[in-house]
């Protein structure tokens, strides 16, 4: 099994700007002396990244070098200075390129952001394509995670077709695949009951899994062949050229306070500059949506917007006699009403473990309904209730998915890189699957990518293959599921089974999603306000019980990262209008309305409780949260997720 990447050599050398190991050195550098030149080759073969390769790379076959590693102790450089916190700093022309002169900075081939399934098949296959061609790009994988596998969170049951084209040999290699599907089964549920339907699903050759698991295993394998991983850094900032291409992104500073000051472990942050970048940030991703703004993605491809769901999921360990290796089941109905969409999923995963999970749709109506509160809810039906009893929690979390389809893909190309992956949206809802997708979109990106920077291509090529792959079939096969339930749940049903055995996916019109999911939330003096039981300890628990289970820690003194673009909106409007929905459709309880020193409720954000789901950001009825990054290292920590 991958060990954790967060204690890796690579990682410990990034934080440190002092101490037994040199800093590393900023962008790029000019060779202006002779002697310089001369020793070029020396240097490059006598100086190797942890990985083992050469932190030097040549560009257009100028004599410059770019930086894709650390230095040893003792080595210097002409053209280097030391500013007076005794960083270097290099004394050079493209320092004026930088938003602060001394921040260092770090230049590779390809950036990606996001370790996971689409921005470690991209690192992955990048790396193959090198070995293939006898070609040496740099590659380095930023995430935000404390260690890689630690913001994954999915059901999953695995489709390995992506996987089978990446890594052939995956069985051999002792992937952390080894659950497949034995049974499937699909229920309808009312309060009391299930009643069993013919389940819509194919998942014969598919597996139980979990994707944390998966996507350390997927590191490691990245790290063998090159791919330089730093966990524990947020990307925070895009960067741009003088002629607004991406020219690669910033980690945000770390040791800031809450009032704005510096701590005494302040570090700037760092520049990772790239020739190409890689977006793999997941659902929402908060660079993402900038850039999709910023270059108006959806309007070059002429998408709709995206809609989302927050899936709440628990990994139980539970009697061995109850438990069936590879048993699925999904369910639609209870505990939801006919209006909203959703359902549950069960899936036995091995070592007597499960998971379990709920996921509603953010297009909700009624302002009272809490998405936490029903999972809780669903965990006492009599057809679920018998399954868990005896049993223990292993771990929770949530996280937002998209699920806009076909129709609300961006063009997913910019200047200087791509968008793979969940930031763009690839799920297949019927399936109840993106990981696939994800992987191949990372792939055929990672493909187009490699030609830019070695065939002289362009970007859009991965565009044109990724509507000529399997992804795009499939999505188009898929396209009509989800918008058919904006109509309600049993109309949603029966168009969705004239899609699945009548016309399987080959229908003659496209349907179009309803209003944007923050539109669809109704003002609370049209729905009664909700009584949830109270948990018992047993089955259902309250947030601070879950949010211990999910490993999460932030840093207590640092700016809120949840932003409020206008701060009176919370009392002026959410409250009066929607009854305070962010305290609710929140699964942390980051989002509290609490009483001041008049009696008057004013809005406590608690960041440190917040999972990393996104949710607050989609679901705000104004769209005043913003969703930034914290400091590097903070959120969950999942580990069987």
């Amino acid at each position: 099994m991958h060990k954790s990447l967060s204690n890796s050599y690579k990682s410990s050398t990034l934080k440190r700007h002092s101490g037994s190991l040199s800093p590393f050195v900023p962008s790029i550098f000019r060779l202006n002396q002779t002697s310089d030149l001369q020793s070029q080759s020396s240097l490059t073969n006598s100086i190797k990244t942890p990985s083992g390769y050469s932190p030097f790379r040549h560009f257009n076959q100028n004599p410059c070098f770019f930086s894709s590693g650390y230095f040893p102790n003792g080595v210097n450089f002409k053209g280097f200075g030391r500013n007076e916190s005794g960083v270097s700093c290099a004394k050079l022309f493209f320092r004026s390129f930088c938003s602060e002169m001394c921040r260092e900075s770090m230049a590779y081939d390809v950036v990606i952001v996001g370790a996971g399934p689409a921005g470690l098949s991209a690192a992955i296959r990048l790396k193959q394509l090198c070995r293939e061609k006898n070609v040496d790009l740099s590659v380095c994988v930023v995430e935000k995670g404390a260690e890689v596998g630690a913001h994954i969170i999915s059901g999953n049951v695995f489709e390995p077709r992506a996987l089978n084209e990446l890594l052939p040999q995956w069985k051999q290699e002792e992937a952390p695949i080894r659950v497949p599907v034995s049974s499937d089964k699909f229920w309808f549920l009312t309060k009391d009951r299930a009643f069993s339907l013919p389940s819509p699903f194919s998942n014969r050759g598919n597996y139980v899994i979990s994707l944390s698991q998966l996507v350390r295993w997927l590191g490691g394998k990245a790290e063998e062949l090159g791919v330089e991983i730093y966990p524990g850094f947020a990307a925070s900032e895009i960067l741009y050229d003088a002629d607004n291409k991406v020219i690669g992104i910033g980690t945000n500073d770390m040791g800031i306070a809450k009032d704005g000051s510096k701590k005494e472990n302040f570090q700037r942050g760092v520049e990772l500059r790239g020739r190409i970048t890689l977006l793999a940030e997941g659902c929402r991703g908060s660079l993402s949506e900038k850039l999709i703004k910023n270059f108006k993605l959806r309007e070059k491809s002429h998408a709709q917007h995206q809609t989302y769901a927050l899936g709440i999921k628990e990994v139980w360990e539970i009697d061995e006699g109850k438990h069936n290796p590879g048993e699925i089941l999904h369910t639609l109905g209870w505990p939801l009403d006919q209006k909203t969409y959703g359902g549950s999923f069960l899936y036995h995963m091995n070592d007597k473990q499960i998971a379990l999970g709920l996921v509603v749709a953010l297009n909700y109506h009624n302002p009272f309904l809490n998405p936490y509160e029903e999972f809780q809810k669903f965990k006492h039906h009599p057809a679920i209730k018998p399954l868990l009893e005896g049993g223990t929690v292993v771990q929770y979390g949530a996280r937002t998915l998209n699920e806009g389809g076909l129709q609300s893909i961006p063009y997913p190309v910019f200047p200087g890189g791509a968008i793979i992956g969940c930031a763009a949206g690839f799920l297949n809802v019927p399936k109840i699957k993106g990981t696939h997708t994800a992987m191949k979109s990372g792939m055929l990106a990672a493909e187009a990518g490699f030609g830019v920077l070695h065939e002289d291509s362009n970007m859009e090529i991965y565009w044109d293959t990724l509507r000529n792959s399997w992804v795009w079939q499939e999505l188009q096969r898929a396209r009509n599921y989800r918008p058919a339930f904006k109509y309600g749940l049993l109309p949603g049903l029966a168009i969705c089974g004239l899609e699945n055995y009548i016309l399987r996916g080959k229908s003659p019109y496209t349907l179009k999603h309803g209003k944007p999911d923050h539109e669809a939330t109704d003002a609370a003096y049209l729905h009664s306000p909700i009584e949830y039981p109270k948990p018992d300890g047993v089955l259902s628990f309250d947030v601070p019980t879950s949010l211990h289970r999910s490993n999460t820690n932030h840093e207590h003194d640092q700016p809120a990262h949840l932003r409020l673009r206008d701060p009176k909106i919370p009392e002026l409007v959410n409250l009066p209008e929607y009854a305070g929905p962010e305290s609710r459709y929140c699964p942390a309880r980051v989002y509290e309305y609490v009483p001041d020193e008049k009696n008057q409720l004013k809005l406590q954000i608690n960041a440190q409780n917040c999972l990393h789901c996104k949710a607050c950001d989609i679901k705000d009825p104004k769209q005043n949260i913003e969703w930034t990054v914290p400091e590097g290292g903070g959120g969950p920590g999942y580990s069987v997720m």
